[in-house]
């Protein structure tokens, strides 16, 4: 049960990080969703940079750990808002900036992960 509310606390932390990041009011007028991508390549980076310095020390405990990788980072980011706006963009005849959105989300996410790692050694 402790685990739970450990994610639950991490969930709200991470949402409420997302939630107010997407009140900047920035935004491309093409209908880019730079905010989610942000967010996602961000967390990716957060996670690959949490998960490679708890591998390294283990004085964290790994109820810690469990919050900010599932809780925070879980919460923080959204596979579901970027899934709708790649759609949203096609549906609006955008399809050349919805592959490039879909595209940069994978790749951006995944260097982002790698440089994290790198980073932590």
């Amino acid at each position: 049960m402790q685990n739970c509310i450990l994610v639950g606390i991490g969930g709200f932390i991470g949402t409420v990080c997302r939630y107010l990041i997407g009140l900047v009011p920035i935004g491309p007028q093409n209908g880019f969703p730079v905010k989610t991508l942000f967010i996602n390549v961000a967390g990716a980076f957060l996670l690959g940079l949490i998960t490679a310095l708890a591998s390294k020390n283990e004085v964290v405990h790994p109820s810690v750990i469990l919050m900010l990788r599932i809780g925070v980072c879980g919460g923080f980011t959204t596979f579901s808002t970027f899934a709708y706006e790649s759609v949203d963009l096609i549906k609006n005849g955008n399809m050349a900036v919805s592959l490039f959105y879909m595209g940069a989300s994978v790749i951006l996410g995944a260097l982002a992960v790698f440089a994290a790692q790198i980073l932590a050694k």
